[in-house]
């Protein structure tokens, strides 16, 4: 069947609730795909036209078409259906039952998980919803639970932002039909190679040409409030933001100088701990008692009465320096016994054996030169050396 008008009627009007009867018509609708604006035109009306029950195959139907067109990567249905889908779905969704609205719900849903229609448009069709919902105040709330778009993805600033976007969206797509038709025919009443009509039919065709143009500024006029609008939207938040930077970049500034003093007394405790500087309370150890016993005093090694000539120095005895005497020293006087020592007079003298026995010559001679010998040192008893004074000095 070649496309037409009508036959877009015909196949809407024969539409049911069934999916076969949905995917088929779709099928159609998406093969002359270069209709697609006078489709959802013809769509949107028969629509409004249409009983509670049949707008929703309708939706159904439209839900369908732009769907397989995105998975298909073919704009024209989601473009040309964008800028009507908002009313449509609101009319569909005035007057229906709950499980009507529950179900277009559901569609709408669909739509913003799949980011079918852009977010401008996904806003102003549930934002229809939602006003409609509050409008109605104290009625019946759905099976599921409040409005599923209570909470829109997007912040609230920027709500005002996606109203002004969706408002200038439909006025591009309503005013560039009306601005090119407006434009061609004033080339065509301009152009010189054209006949002159009569004049009543020259003034009729200036005067549609002049309604038109009138057309074609009005919804440029409007394009330009919108996107004013827009702009200056987007200028308080670009403002709000750029004051906001600065604070945040003041912020971020102090909160670095505080991490950087805080890592340096970080590192200064641990270098404290390191180097034992951080006293702790320890208790004290209990006293013990020596396992081992004393040792008794060392006697001293060397008699009492030593001479001194004996006594070694070290090296860090203090000599005196004697001037030198280059005069050879004189060894000292031979000294003779005592006449009564070898006579055997005094201490040593002979004594007659208390037994009558007499004793051997040789054990007496020998027992008197022991006896001189430990009379040679008794002298040195008194400390003193018994040598000249210049030696003695020398030593």
């Amino acid at each position: 069947m070649s496309y037409t008008g009508d036959a877009v009627r015909a196949k809407l009007s024969a539409l049911n609730e069934t999916q076969e009867a949905i995917v088929t018509v779709a099928q159609w609708i998406m093969f002359h795909r270069k209709h697609s604006k006078e489709t959802a035109q013809v769509w949107a009306q028969r629509l409004k036209d249409s009983p509670a029950p049949k707008r929703l195959n309708l939706i159904y139907l439209a839900n369908e078409v732009v769907q397989q067109s995105k998975a298909r990567k073919r704009s024209e249905f989601v473009d040309d259906f964008g800028p009507i889908i908002a009313e449509a779905a609101a009319d569909a969704y005035r007057g229906a039952t709950i499980d009507i609205q529950q179900k277009i719900r559901r569609v709408v849903e669909v739509w913003r998980e799949r980011r079918i229609f852009q977010p401008a448009v996904q806003s102003e069709v549930e934002a229809k919803i939602d006003e409609f919902d509050k409008a109605r105040g104290g009625g019946k709330k759905p099976a599921l639970g409040g409005s599923l778009f209570s909470a829109s993805s997007a912040p609230p600033e920027y709500q005002g932002i996606l109203a002004h976007q969706a408002k200038i969206t439909k006025s591009e797509v309503l005013s560039k039909p009306t601005i090119a038709s407006a434009l061609a025919e004033y080339e065509k009443q301009t152009d010189l190679s054209t006949p002159t009509p009569s004049a009543p039919v020259h003034a009729n065709r200036l005067g549609a040409l002049l309604k038109s143009l009138a057309n074609a500024e009005g919804a440029v006029a409007e394009s330009i409030k919108a996107r004013r609008a827009l702009v200056e939207g987007l200028e308080r938040i670009l403002t709000r933001n750029k004051e906001e930077l600065v604070v945040e970049e003041a912020q971020l500034a102090d909160i670095n100088s505080k991490k950087t003093l805080t890592d340096a007394k970080r590192r200064e405790v641990e270098d404290g701990i390191l180097r034992g500087l951080v006293n702790e309370a320890e208790p004290e150890r209990p006293e013990s008692e020596p396992l081992t016993p004393p040792m008794p005093p060392i006697e001293s090694i060397t008699p009492v009465g030593t001479p001194k000539g004996f006594v070694s120095t070290t090296g860090a005895d203090v000599i005196k320096e004697e001037p030198n005497n280059f005069a050879e020293p004189q060894p000292p006087a031979f000294e003779m016994l005592p006449q009564r020592l070898l006579e055997g007079e005094g201490t040593f003298a002979k004594q007659a054996p208390t037994n009558g026995v007499g004793e051997e010559p040789s054990a007496k001679k020998r027992k008197i030169a022991n006896m001189v010998g430990m009379d040679d040192y008794a002298e040195f008893a008194d400390g003193g050396l018994k040598i000249d004074a210049d030696i003695e000095a020398m030593l």
